[in-house]
C-alpha cells in the first residue's frame, strides 16, 4: 500500500493528473485588488432638490459663527457640563469632560477658521481657542478604565491644529509650540490604540492599559481621517499603525459596504444597526477614511452611490434628530450621528470630480440649512452644554464646501423692484 501513496504524490508534484488542476495551497496576492461588490453600487436615487443660493449658505454661516462667538467660554473654550437633564450618557468626572470640552474646542476652532470671516472677533476667538487648546490638550486622559472619550479629542484636535499650523505660516516659532502638542495628542492615540488594532471610546470588557475591548468602526475612521490631514503638515503616522487599523474596518465592512457599529456586532449583520440604514451616519466616514488610506475599492461610484442613499434615506437619521435617548430611534439610530454623518458626506463629495460636486454639495445645503435654530445654532442630541457648540461645527464645516459651488441668486431687474415697493407685502 506504501508504493501506491509514493506514486500518487508523485503523480500530484509532477503534474500527471491534470484533470484534477491542482493548484498551489497559498494562492499569491493578486497585484491588482477587486473592484466593489455589486451590492456597493446599488441604491435608492434622491429626488431633484433646488439648491440653495451662495447669498443664503453665507446668512445661515454667519448666524453660526455669531453664535460660536457668543457661546465661547471666557477661558477660550467651548462647552461645559452643565445644562443637565434626567438621562445623561456616561460621563466619569472630570475626565471624561475633559476630553468633551477639548474635542468641541477642537472642532469649533477648525470650524472658524475653515469659514474664512475677516473680522477681528472671529480671529480673536480664533486665538483664544489655540491658547486653550495649546495649555489643555496635553492634560486630556482617559477617564477611567472603561470610557476612553479622550480618543475623540485627540482625533479633533489633530484637525484643528493642523489648521492651527498654517494659520501660522511664516511664525516658525508658533508652528513648533503647535507641533509639539500635536505629538502629544498622537502619543496618546498610539497609547489608547486597541489591542486589535483601530480605536474605541468604551472598553467594558477588560479595562487593560491598552484598551481590549471591541474596536468601534466610525472612531476608528474618525481617527484614519484626523491622521490624513495631520500628515500633509509633517505628521509621522507608522504603516503598521494604519494597516491594522484599515484590518478592524474591513472586519466590520458588509458586502453593501454598510459597517457594522463595532466588532462586537459584526456576528450580527442583521441588526438594526448594522443594516444601510442604520449605517447611513458611519458609512461616509468609514468609506472616506479606507479610500485616503489607499483602499481602492472605495471608487467614486462607491461613494456616489452611498451619498444618493445618504440623501434619499436622510430621512432616517432625522428621525432620530434631538432624541434624548441614544439608540431609541428607527434602525437604532442616536441623535448624535446627525451631523456627523452630514459632515462626513460633505467630505465624500470632495473625493469626487469637481464637476460632480455642484448637485451633492447643493442637496447637503438644502437639508442644512432649515434645521438652523433661531439663535443660530444647529444640534441633534441633548448633551450638557456641548450639543449646539459641536453641531454648529459640523454643521459650518459642512457648509463651507457648499458654498463655493452654490448658485448666485438673480438680482431682480429693476421693473420688478419698482413694482415690489410700490406694493409692500400684506401683514
Amino acid at each position: 500500500m506504501r508504493w501506491r501513496l509514493f506514486v500518487l504524490m508523485a503523480l500530484l508534484v509532477g503534474g500527471g493528473l491534470p484533470a484534477f488542476n491542482c493548484r498551489p495551497l497559498f494562492a499569491e496576492t493578486p497585484q491588482t485588488p477587486p473592484g466593489p461588490p455589486p451590492l456597493a453600487t446599488e441604491g435608492p436615487k434622491p429626488p431633484p432638490t433646488a439648491p440653495p443660493s451662495r447669498e443664503e449658505i453665507d446668512r445661515a454661516i454667519r448666524r453660526g459663527v455669531d453664535f460660536l462667538l457668543l457661546r465661547q467660554n471666557r477661558d477660550g473654550s467651548w462647552g461645559s457640563p452643565h445644562n443637565t437633564k434626567g438621562l445623561n450618557i456616561y460621563a466619569p468626572v472630570p475626565g471624561a469632560h475633559q476630553a468633551f470640552r477639548a474635542a468641541v474646542t477642537s472642532l469649533c476652532v477648525a470650524a472658524l477658521i475653515d469659514v474664512q470671516d475677516p473680522r477681528s472677533e472671529v480671529q480673536e476667538a480664533i486665538d483664544r481657542g489655540e491658547a486653550w487648546l495649546i495649555a489643555n490638550l496635553p492634560k486630556v486622559r482617559r477617564a477611567t478604565p472603561d470610557a476612553i472619550y479622550n480618543n475623540w479629542a485627540h482625533a479633533y484636535s489633530l484637525q484643528a491644529l493642523t489648521r492651527l499650523i498654517r494659520r501660522h505660516e511664516g511664525d516658525p516659532a508658533k508652528q513648533a509650540v503647535l507641533r509639539e502638542v500635536m505629538d502629544t495628542q498622537f502619543d496618546r492615540l498610539l497609547r489608547y490604540e486597541c489591542v486589535d488594532g483601530g480605536w474605541a471610546y468604551y472598553d467594558f470588557d477588560y479595562g487593560t492599559q491598552k484598551p481590549g475591548g471591541s474596536t468601534i468602526s466610525f472612531v476608528t475612521a474618525t481617527v484614519l481621517v484626523a491622521f490624513h490631514e495631520a500628515q500633509q503638515v509633517g505628521l509621522k503616522v507608522p504603516e503598521k499603525l494604519i494597516d491594522r487599523a484599515k484590518a478592524s474596518i474591513l472586519r466590520q465592512r458588509k458586502p453593501d459596504y454598510s459597517y457594522c457599529y463595532g466588532e462586537y456586532l459584526k456576528m450580527r449583520p442583521l441588526h438594526p444597526v448594522n443594516m444601510p440604514a442604520g449605517s447611513l451616519g458611519r458609512s461616509q466616514a468609514c468609506n472616506l477614511a479606507m479610500r485616503l488610506w489607499g483602499d481602492t475599492t472605495v471608487t467614486d461610484e462607491v461613494l456616489r452611490t452611498w451619498l444618493d442613499r445618504f440623501f434619499a434615506r436622510d430621512g432616517w437619521l432625522d428621525l432620530g434628530r434631538k432624541r434624548p435617548i441614544p439608540h431609541e430611534s428607527f434602525f437604532a439610530i442616536a441623535g448624535y450621528f446627525f451631523y456627523y454623518g452630514h459632515y462626513y458626506a460633505s467630505l465624500c463629495i470632495g473625493q469626487l470630480p469637481e464637476s460632480e460636486r455642484p448637485e451633492f454639495y447643493g442637496r447637503l445645503a438644502a437639508i442644512l440649512l432649515p434645521l438652523q435654530e433661531k439663535d443660530g445654532s444647529w444640534w441633534d442630541f441633548p448633551f450638557y452644554d456641548y450639543h449646539q457648540q459641536y453641531g454648529t461645527a459640523f454643521a459650518l464645516l459642512s457648509l463651507v464646501p457648499c458654498r463655493a459651488s452654490a448658485p448666485s441668486k438673480p438680482a431682480r431687474p429693476p421693473e420688478e423692484k419698482a413694482v415690489a415697493q410700490s406694493h409692500p407685502p400684506l401683514r
